[in-house]
């Protein structure tokens, strides 16, 4: 019998917006937009899936059965009220190939109108005639397969806050954050699946999408782009082999865009504004982001509990702050590692149809950054300087 496992859809704060979309048959690389409308007293929720780039791997996969919503956050698997919005058939994704706005539509249903606060992935389980339902390839590796931990069975549970109005279609993206959902376990061969998503309502398929350029040397997989508000990242991307990127969706707002590549200083282009209606260009095809090389520093440690997350945070002269990277962490060591510029970062404000974006080094900041380890909101912080090299760092979190 098939086993299947719920993983609860983690929303973020920052990444709600109560909002509908309905009508029209438009849409765009990827599909699951557009508009089927509803009847009078039901509405119709649609959704789809998207991933921010993954580090250290060239496929993460994934076998989708369904997705289910319920308007109790406090609904168990078996209560009544959920809606099964159901595929035709499992869907095996490489979630690495949903970069760059391209969307997966994982399907529609029709369903009461009124406010959802619960929904639940569902995937299929790795069994010993499926063994690669879900898995993942590291890059020089071989493909292995990618365990749910049984903790993780009954489903992350988040609360989520959206309205689905009647008459009218709801879409929502799940942005299904590869890099962080995979944990590797030490030395054993075997990887984690533990589920880091963003559920964000779409209001319209012709905005809440920005576009950029880098440089084509840039162009490598080392190449990172966040949209960030203070200093949480909300979206990332990775440039095509032209240079291109595109964030999408995006919630309605201002951002610091953040450009990392490896042995290059961080890029940041500040207050960059995201419509629901219009595309925001960062840039053209003629005037790309292209921060000065720089000698990088690694820096590792570890971090207790091996659950815990640790990032790097680089506070600019002035603000804001940003996050400069955040590298997985060994779920059975705690072992993290990562390379940091030494270089100063270099910053400007966003400024539609620019003929140049006018970097300026910020160098009173240059090799600065603050390490942070955060445990189920325990957070713990400490100071250092790569201009010199990093003794190895500890963190102990409740």
């Amino acid at each position: 019998m098939k086993i299947q496992r719920f993983l609860a859809a983690g929303v973020a704060s920052c990444s709600l917006l109560l909002a509908a979309c309905g009508g029209g048959g438009g849409g765009f690389a990827g599909g699951g937009i557009g508009g089927t409308g509803a009847s009078a007293d039901k509405g119709t929720m649609r959704v789809s899936m998207t991933d921010a780039p993954a580090c250290g791997y060239d496929a993460v996969n994934v076998t989708i059965d369904k997705v289910r919503v319920n308007q109790s956050s406090d609904a168990a698997d078996t209560a009544s009220g959920w809606v099964d919005i159901a595929l035709a058939s499992p869907q095996r994704v490489d979630l690495l190939t949903l970069t760059n706005g391209v969307l997966f539509p994982l399907g529609e249903a029709p369903l009461p109108a009124g406010k959802y606060q619960q929904m639940r992935l569902v995937l299929v389980d790795n069994t010993q005639a499926n063994p690669l339902a879900n898995s993942v390839k590291p890059t020089g590796g071989s493909e292995t397969p990618l365990d749910t931990p049984s903790a993780q069975q009954s489903g992350l549970k988040l609360n989520m806050n959206v309205d689905v109005p009647a008459g009218q279609v709801l879409d929502v993206v799940m942005d299904f954050d590869a890099c962080k959902s995979v944990v590797k376990r030490g030395n054993s061969g075997h990887y984690n699946l533990k589920p880091v998503i963003t559920v964000v309502p779409v209001v319209n398929s012709g905005g809440q999408r920005i576009q950029g350029w880098v440089d084509p040397s840039l162009a490598a997989g080392t190449t990172f782009i966040s949209l960030q508000s203070q200093s949480q990242p909300v979206k990332a991307s990775i440039p095509d082999g032209g240079g291109r990127f595109v964030l999408f969706p995006v919630p309605v707002g201002n951002y610091d865009l953040v450009v990392t590549s490896a042995d290059h200083a961080t890029a940041v282009v500040m207050g960059v504004p995201v419509s629901a209606t219009a595309v925001t260009s960062v840039g053209s095809d003629s005037v790309r982001i292209n921060p000065p090389g720089t000698l990088m520093r690694a820096v590792s440690g570890t971090v207790s509990p091996a659950s815990a997350t640790v990032r790097a945070l680089q506070n600019l002269s002035g603000g804001p702050g940003i996050e400069v990277a955040s590298p997985p962490v060994d779920a059975t060591s705690g072992a993290f590692s990562l390379n940091l510029p030494i270089g100063a970062p270099v910053r400007a404000p966003f400024a539609a149809n620019a003929s140049s974006f006018g970097f300026t080094a910020d160098s009173a900041v240059a090799g600065l950054y603050t390490m942070q380890a955060n445990s189920n909101g325990s957070v713990q912080s400490t100071a250092i300087d790569t201009n010199a090299p990093v003794p190895p760092l500890s963190f102990n979190l409740p």
